[in-house]
Order: structure tokens, then C-alpha cells, then sequence
């Protein structure tokens, strides 16, 4: 259950194979953003620097190909999306996005930490409630991946309050010593 293709661009442009293939065509969206220009920019207007609701249609697209859905999110596809929130200085795809990074870093960071993740298709889908499968504890993920996550978000200009508020729920009053230990990443006044 893939999110639908956005109809100006050839479907076999962006077909993962793999999760690497996956992080490739990431950048290849993520390149799209930057200049206004590419595959996945082609037949219609885009701004450079801007994210819409085809490009996350896109990410949300590959994320979920048939190849890797049932694949937990790797770092590098995880990483990609990190570059795609960086670039786009404009939002106007309704905060679906930030929903997706938010839900994939999640996915990568407790299959990383050995946790069980559901697939991709439903992880990932806008109708998902991330509280309904994600970590609600810090104790339960691995403190390299909140380090990892916490490394992502620092010093960026692009603050995604999905991603800090799960990040904050990670650190939840059982991991207080361990928030302490971070560097200051979020801004707890959201």
C-alpha cells in the first residue's frame, strides 16, 4: 500500500530495489527541493527550497515500496530524510512531512535497537498513530540511537515538532540521567 505516484514522473525513475536504492532516491527528491528542477519536479511548478505534497507523496512513496516495506527503515534512508527537512526552508504539503520523518526515524530507531517494528506501509501511514507501535520509553531504545537522533536535529534550522515531541516522550521521566547526557537538541517550550 504504497502512497500514490504523483502523475508527471515516470513510475520506474524512482523504483527502490533495496533500502539503498530507497536512500538514493531520497537524495534524488531530496535534489528536487533544492533546485526546483528534476525527475520528480517535472510537468509541474516548484519553488526551490520548497517541500509539497508531491514530494513527500514521493518519499512517502519509496519509503514504502514493495521491495523494503517489510525492511525497517535504515540509517542512510533515515539520514536522506534528514537532508530532504533541511533543504526545504518552505512547508506546504500540511505537516505531512514532518509526520513521515517523525514516523521513520522512529521505525529506524527501534528496529535498530532491536525493538519489533511493523511494516513500513502501515508505520509510516498518515492514518498510523506513531504512539500506536513506537517506543513510548527511552529504557526501551538504544541510547546510540537517541545520540544518533539527537546529533540529526542539532544546530539545524528546520525544527520538526513531531520528531522533538517523540524524541521528548523517548525521554520520558525513566530517562532523565540519559537527557542530561544530550546535548540541548529541542526546545522543551514548544
Amino acid at each position: 500500500m504504497s502512497a500514490a505516484l504523483p502523475k508527471s514522473v515516470e513510475l520506474s525513475s524512482l523504483e527502490p530495489s533495496c533500502r539503498d536504492t530507497a536512500a538514493h532516491a531520497l537524495s534524488i527528491v531530496r535534489d528536487g527541493v533544492i533546485t526546483g528542477e528534476g525527475p520528480t519536479t517535472k510537468g509541474r511548478v516548484h519553488f526551490s527550497r520548497s517541500i509539497d505534497a508531491d514530494d513527500t507523496a514521493w518519499c512517502a512513496r519509496i519509503l514504502t515500496a514493495v521491495a523494503v516495506n517489510d525492511q525497517p527503515v535504515s540509517r542512510s534512508e533515515a539520514e536522506a530524510l534528514f537532508e530532504i527537512n533541511e533543504a526545504a526552508t518552505e512547508r506546504t504539503d500540511g505537516g505531512r512531512f514532518d509526520d513521515l520523518l517523525a514516523k521513520a526515524v522512529a521505525h529506524y530507531a527501534a528496529s535498530a535497537s532491536g525493538l519489533k517494528v511493523p511494516a513500513r506501509s502501515v508505520a509510516l501511514a498518515q492514518d498510523t498513530d506513531i504512539e500506536s507501535w513506537a517506543p513510548s520509553y527511552a529504557s526501551k531504545v538504544n541510547s546510540e540511537m537517541l545520540e544518533w537522533i539527537a546529533g540529526q536535529m542539532r544546530g539545524k534550522r528546520q525544527n520538526n515538532r513531531r520528531l522533538m515531541a517523540m524524541v521528548a516522550t523517548f525521554l520520558g521521566a525513566t530517562a532523565l540521567p540519559l537527557a542530561g547526557q544530550l546535548p540541548n537538541v529541542f526546545d522543551i517550550g514548544m
